[in-house]
C-alpha cells in the first residue's frame, strides 16, 4: 500500500499527520483511510505525544471521498452490497470518533477546502486553524445523499448553533475562511495555518500533562452534561486528581516568580 499519510514529529511530544494525496486534494481513498486508523491506534497508544496536528499536502486539506472510487471493493471484506457500502461508510465514519477518542487534543491546520468528509474530520478536532483559503462545505446533499455525515450532525451544532449548522447541511453552500472564522467554525485565520497550530502545540505542551488530557476530555463530556451541577461536579474531581500530579506545585512556582 502506497503512503499517502506523512507523520513527522516537530518535537516528540507533537505528530504532524499530512494527507498526502495533493493531486486529489487528498481526497479519502481506501489507503488515506486505513493508515490514518493505523495512524490514530497508534497515536492512541503513544504516552510520548502530547498533541496532535492534522493537516493536508498541497491546495487542499481534505476534499471528502474519492468519488473515482466511492465503494472499493477492499472495504467490503467479500460482502455484497449494501452490507459492502455499510462496511466502508462505518469504516469512514469511525476516524472521526477515533480522532474524539484520542487523549492528545487534536488541531487540524485547514489550508484549502474541507469539503464532505474532510468537513467532518476537521470538525471532529479539538481545535480549527485556518487560512485564507479555507474553504468549508457538508456537501453530501449535493450528492443525492442525506446531508448528515461522518459525524457533522453532531459535531456542527455543538460549534456554531443549531440554526447555522441546519443552514450550512440543508443547503450545502461553501463557506470561505472569513465566514467561518465569524460563525465560529474556526478560532483563527492566519497566513500560514500549519505554523499557527504548531505555535499552538507548543503552548500546549508547557501546561501540565494531566491537566491538558483532562481539559479535552472534561470539555466534550460537559457538552453532553445534564446541568450546572454535574458539569462542576466532574470538572472538581478533574481539578483535584490534577492537583495531585505534582505539576501543579511546579507551575505555581513559575507564576509566582514572575
Amino acid at each position: 500500500m502506497p503512503p499517502v499519510l506523512q507523520t513527522s514529529h516537530p518535537r516528540p511530544e507533537i505528530t504532524v499527520l499530512t494527507l498526502d494525496r495533493p493531486e486529489k486534494l487528498n481526497a479519502l481513498s481506501y489507503e488515506l483511510v486505513e493508515q490514518l486508523h493505523e495512524a490514530l491506534d497508534a497515536l492512541a497508544a503513544d504516552n510520548t505525544c502530547r498533541v496532535v496536528v492534522l493537516t493536508g499536502a498541497g491546495r487542499g486539506f481534505c476534499s471528502g471521498l474519492d468519488l473515482g472510487a466511492p465503494n472499493p471493493a477492499e472495504a467490503g471484506g467479500g460482502t455484497e452490497f449494501p452490507r459492502s457500502g455499510m462496511r466502508w461508510q462505518e469504516r469512514i465514519a469511525d476516524l472521526t470518533a477515533k480522532i474524539h477518542r484520542l487523549r492528545q487534543p487534536v488541531i487540524a491546520a485547514v489550508n484549502g477546502v474541507a469539503y464532505g468528509g474532510g468537513l467532518g474530520i476537521a470538525l471532529a478536532c479539538d481545535l480549527r486553524v485556518a487560512g485564507p483559503a479555507a474553504r468549508f462545505c457538508t456537501q453530501f446533499i449535493k450528492l443525492g445523499l442525506g446531508g448528515c455525515d461522518i459525524g457533522v450532525s453532531y459535531t456542527l451544532p455543538r460549534l456554531i448553533g443549531a440554526g447555522p449548522a441546519f443552514d450550512l447541511i440543508l443547503t450545502a453552500r461553501a463557506v470561505d475562511a472569513d465566514e467561518a472564522l465569524r460563525l465560529g467554525l474556526v478560532s483563527r485565520l492566519v497566513d500560514s495555518p500549519l505554523d499557527e497550530a504548531l505555535a499552538v502545540a507548543e503552548t500546549l505542551c508547557g501546561y501540565g500533562k494531566f491537566g491538558v488530557e483532562s481539559t479535552k476530555q472534561v470539555m466534550w463530556a460537559n457538552l453532553e452534561a445534564s446541568s450546572l451541577e454535574a458539569a462542576l461536579h466532574l470538572e472538581n474531581r478533574s481539578q483535584i486528581l490534577a492537583s495531585t500530579s505534582g505539576e501543579m506545585r511546579d507551575a505555581a512556582s513559575k507564576v509566582l516568580k514572575h
